[in-house]
C-alpha cells in the first residue's frame, strides 16, 4: 500500500515542487489548497502531474488555520486514501512592512496561516500518526525565522515560531515513532517573491555565496531527503545557498 503525503498549499511554488517531488517516490498525494480559486490558479495541474506519475492524487479545499475546517479535511483525506504518513505544512502568506505601520490584520494574518496553520494540521494529524506509531511533518519555515529581516517582522515571527513548534513536536511525538523537521528556504523564486524588486533581489544575490536565488525544487529535494530518513527530528535544515553565512 502507497503511503500518503499531505502537502499544505500545493497548488504553486514550493508546495507543488514538493508535491510532485513526492509523487515521483511512490506517494499518493493530497494537494492542500486554500480555496477552490487555487485549484483553478494550479492545484488541479498539481494533481493530474502526480497522477501522471502513476500515484493517487486529489485537491483538498480549506483554509488550514481554521481549526474545525482543518479537521475536517483530515477526515476527507483519511477517508480517501486511508491515512495520512507524512504532513508537509508549507501554506503560507506574506504582508510585508515596516512594524511601525503595520497593521493588526495584516500581523494577524500572516501568524493565523503561516503558524496556527502548521499547528492545527498537525494537532489533527499527530493522533493518527501516534497509533501506527510512526509519521513524518516537515514544516517549511524560511531563514528570516533564524536570522529575523526587516519589514517582515510579522513573516519572521511566524517562521521562527515555527521552528520553535518544530522542535517543541520532535520532543514530543519522538517516543512514537515521528519525525519533525523543518527546512528553512533562503531567497526561492516563486510567485510569492514575483513582487520583490529587483534592486532587493539584486542585493541578495550578492550576499548569497552561489550567487544566484534558489529554485522550488531544490526545496523539495531537502523535503524528499527528510522524508526518507527515520533518524533526523527537531532540526532545521538551512537551504538558501549561503545568504545566512
Amino acid at each position: 500500500m502507497k503511503k500518503t503525503a499531505w502537502v499544505t498549499g500545493a497548488s504553486s511554488g514550493i508546495g507543488a515542487a514538493i508535491a510532485l517531488a513526492l509523487a515521483e517516490k511512490g506517494y499518493n498525494i493530497a494537494v492542500g489548497c486554500h480555496s477552490e480559486g487555487s485549484i483553478e490558479r494550479g492545484g488541479g495541474d498539481v494533481a493530474r502531474q502526480c497522477q501522471a506519475l502513476g500515484v493517487e492524487a486529489q485537491c483538498f479545499v480549506g483554509k488550514v488555520e481554521d481549526f474545525d475546517v482543518c479537521g475536517g479535511m483530515v477526515s476527507e483525506i483519511v477517508a480517501r486514501f486511508g491515512g495520512i504518513d507524512l504532513l508537509v505544512n508549507n501554506a503560507g502568506v506574506t504582508r510585508d512592512g515596516l512594524i511601525a505601520r503595520m497593521s493588526e490584520q495584516n500581523f494577524d494574518e500572516v501568524i493565523d496561516v503561516n503558524l496556527k496553520g502548521a499547528f492545527c494540521a498537525i494537532r489533527h494529524v499527530s493522533p493518527l500518526m501516534m497509533k501506527k506509531r510512526s509519521g513524518k511533518i516537515i514544516n517549511i519555515a524560511s531563514i528570516v525565522g533564524v536570522t529575523g529581516n526587516a519589514g517582515q517582522s510579522n513573516y519572521a515571527a511566524s517562521k521562527g515560531g515555527l521552528i520553535a513548534l518544530t522542535k517543541s513536536v520532535a520532543r514530543e511525538l519522538g517516543g512514537r515513532g515521528i519525525t519533525c523537521n523543518a527546512i528553512a528556504p533562503g531567497f526561492i523564486e516563486t510567485k510569492m517573491t514575483a513582487p520583490v524588486s529587483e534592486k532587493a533581489i539584486e542585493a541578495t544575490i550578492n550576499a548569497t555565496a552561489l550567487g544566484r536565488v534558489g529554485k522550488p525544487e531544490e526545496i523539495a529535494h531537502a523535503a524528499v531527503f527528510l522524508a526518507e530518513n527515520d533518524f533526523i527530528t527537531g532540526q532545521v535544515l538551512v537551504v538558501d545557498g549561503g545568504l545566512s553565512i
